[in-house]
């Protein structure tokens, strides 16, 4: 975030595929390098594992870093990946250096029009 941004040299024109390692995404719907996706879904369907997969597979195979925008995330599920994350060694304890990604949630313990005050 406190970098200098790339010159125009070392930035591309052409749109790049995110290859991320899970083949049924790669091939359905693959998601485009450097860009945001959103995941839609009811509940128990998949998305947290789906998530952790795709941050894992980010730090991993590409040496880079993800950030996750937990919108009207519930605490238990918020802390369920924190955790989930640690054990797999995305993230270290506490955060900080060896972390490869950021975790932000919005808060559900109020209704929309209190929480914009």
């Amino acid at each position: 975030i406190h970098q200098d941004a790339p010159s125009y040299v070392e930035q591309s024109t052409e749109a790049q595929i995110l290859v991320t390692g899970i083949k049924v995404v790669d091939l359905l719907a693959p998601y485009a390098r450097g860009g945001k996706i959103g995941l839609f879904g009811g509940a128990g369907v998949g998305k947290t594992v789906l998530i952790m997969e795709l941050i894992n597979n980010v730090a991993k195979a590409h040496g880079g870093y993800s950030v996750f925008a937990g919108v009207g995330e519930r605490t238990r599920e918020g802390n369920d990946l924190y955790h989930e994350m640690i054990e797999s060694n995305v993230n270290k304890h506490g955060g900080g250096e060896g972390s490869k990604a950021a975790l932000v949630y919005g808060q559900m313990n109020e209704p929309p029009g209190a929480r914009a005050r």
